[in-house]
C-alpha cells in the first residue's frame, strides 16, 4: 500500500541490531543456534479470519471505525496489509456465506499478490440467512428434523465446494447447537444425529481436505451445548475418521480451565487439529490475545513446541487462526498486536530448557520445574520477534508504522467513515 512503510532509520536499526546481540549473549547462544531461533519465529504463521476485519460488538450496540473492509476483496486488502507490516500470517480465513468470491479468478490473483492463501472455510449454520427455506432456531446438525439437518449438511458440503475452487483443504464446523431449558433436548440422540450429519459432512469431502469440529462449554445455548467440552469434539471426530480433528479456541473455555492440559492430551491421541487464538477474562469475550493470561499463552506454547519435538508425538501440523471480533480497537492494529503476542510467546516457550525440565521432573524438583519455565517466560524476547519480522522484510514496529503512515485515515477516504450503529 506504501512502498517505503517499512524502512527502519539507522539510528532504530542500529538500536535494534544492539538489543540483538545483548540478548543473544545473555542466553549464551551460538551464531547459528540463535540464528535457528528466529528461523523458527519466523515460520509460525497465524491466519486471519475475515470477520476480525471489521469493528465488532456487542449484544447491544457496534461503534464502527470507519474504513472498514466492504467486500471479500477489501477484507484481502486489509490482510496483505496485516501481512506486508509484520510477516506473520500468509492466510486468510473465510466464512460461508459471508465470503463468497463474485470472481474466483481475480480473487486467486489477489491472494498470489499478496503472498497469502486461503486457510479454513467455516460454515455458518449458527443464524437464518435471508432466503433460507428452513430455521435453525432449534439446531441445525443435531435438529429433530429430517429436512433442516439436510439443508444444513447440504450448506457445509457447498462450503467445502468453495474452499476447492480456492484452494482451502480444511473444512472448519461450529455449531450453535444446544438447549436453553431442561428436557429441551434428548441429550444421547440429539448427540446421535450430530454424528451422523457430521459423517456425512466427512464423506463428501476431498480425500486430502481435513474436518476441525470446534466445541464451546455454553452460548448461545446456556443449558446444554451439543459440542460443549474437547471429549465430545474427539468422540464426534473419531467417528467421522482419521482426518477430523478437535479445533480448540482459547476462549470456549469455562474460566481456569487447564487448556494447556488439554492441548497435551490432545497431542498425546494426535487429535489436535487447530488452535484458535484470543484472550478472555470470564467467557468468549474475543480479547487481543495474550492481554490477559500471557503466562497461560506461554504455557500452552510450551505443549505445543515439546509435542512438535517429540517423537513419540503422530499429530498432524496444527492449523492456527485468530478468532476475534473488537468492538473498541482498530481491528487491523488488535490484530497485528495479538500476533505480535503470540509470536513472544512461541518464542519464550522456544527457550524452555527442556533436558533439565525433564530431569527436574524426574526428579519431582518441583521448585526447578517451576523456576525454568520461569526463567524462559521472563526473557524478553522482543529483538527475536523483531529480527523475524525484519528478515522477511517487515516493520522493526508494526504498529508505530501503520499509525505514522496514517494507513486507517487512507482507508477511511477510500471507503468512506461508518456513523455510529444502533443498538442490536
Amino acid at each position: 500500500m506504501i512502498s517505503e512503510v517499512n524502512e527502519v532509520s539507522p539510528v532504530e536499526h542500529k538500536k535494534h541490531v544492539a538489543g540483538l546481540e545483548f540478548l543473544k549473549n545473555a542466553l549464551e547462544l551460538s551464531d547459528q543456534n540463535f540464528s535457528n531461533l528466529v528461523s523458527a519465529v519466523q515460520a509460525l504463521q497465524v491466519a486471519i479470519p475475515s470477520w476480525a476485519l471489521g469493528t465488532g460488538g456487542t449484544r447491544f450496540g457496534r461503534f464502527p471505525e470507519g474504513g472498514e473492509p466492504r467486500s471479500l476483496e477489501e477484507k484481502i486488502e486489509d490482510v496483505g496489509i496485516i501481512r506486508n507490516l509484520t510477516r506473520a500470517t500468509n492466510s486468510v480465513s473465510l466464512h460461508i456465506p459471508w465470503d463468497i468470491p463474485k470472481d474466483v479468478a481475480a480473487i486467486q490473483q489477489m491472494l498470489h499478490a499478496r503472498g497469502l492463501v486461503i486457510d479454513s472455510v467455516n460454515s455458518n449454520t449458527f443464524q437464518d440467512q435471508a432466503g433460507q427455506p428452513l430455521s435453525y432456531k432449534f439446531g441445525s446438525l443435531c435438529h429433530t428434523s429430517d429436512p433442516v439437518r439436510n439443508q444444513a449438511i447440504q450448506h457445509n458440503i457447498e462450503v467445502i465446494e468453495h474452499g476447492k475452487s480456492l484452494g482451502s483443504k480444511v473444512l472448519t464446523v461450529w455449531l450453535a447447537d444446544g438447549s436453553n431449558f431442561p428436557g429441551q433436548h434428548n441429550f444421547r440422540r440429539a448427540f446421535a444425529r450430530t454424528q451422523k450429519s457430521l459423517e456425512q459432512i466427512y464423506k463428501a469431502m476431498p480425500a486430502d481436505w481435513t474436518m476441525l469440529v470446534e466445541y464451546k462449554p455454553y452460548e448461545p445455548s446456556f443449558y446444554s451445548m451439543v459440542i460443549p467440552d474437547w471429549g465430545t469434539s474427539h468422540e464426534l471426530c473419531k467417528g467421522c475418521g482419521d482426518r477430523a480433528h478437535v479445533l480448540v479456541d482459547l476462549g470456549h473455555h469455562l474460566p481456569n480451565t487447564n487448556i494447556e492440559q488439554i492441548v497435551a492430551r490432545l497431542l498425546h491421541i494426535g487429535r489436535l487439529g487447530g488452535f484458535h487464538f484470543n484472550g478472555s477474562q470470564y467467557g468468549d469475550d474475543d480479547l487481543t490475545t495474550g492481554a490477559i493470561k500471557p503466562f497461560q499463552l506461554f504455557l500452552i506454547f510450551h505443549e505445543l513446541a515439546t509435542g512438535a519435538s517429540d517423537t513419540l508425538v503422530k499429530n498432524p501440523p496444527v492449523a492456527y487462526m485468530i478468532d476475534a471480533s473488537h468492538n473498541l480497537k482498530d481491528p487491523i492494529e488488535d490484530l497485528m498486536i495479538s500476533l505480535e503476542n503470540i509470536r513472544t510467546a512461541y518464542a519464550k516457550a522456544l527457550l524452555v530448557d527442556i533436558r533439565a525440565l525433564e530431569q527436574a521432573q524426574h526428579d519431582n524438583d518441583v521448585v526447578a520445574c517451576e523456576q525454568i519455565l520461569q526463567r524462559a517466560f521472563q526473557t524478553d524476547v522482543r529483538p527475536i520477534v523483531a529480527e523475524a519480522r525484519i528478515r522477511e522484510g517487515g516493520a522493526l514496529n508494526p504498529l508505530e508504522s501503520f499509525r505514522s503512515k496514517r494507513i486507517r485515515t487512507e482507508l477511511i477516504a477510500k471507503r468512506g467513515r461508518k456513523t455510529i450503529a444502533t443498538g442490536l
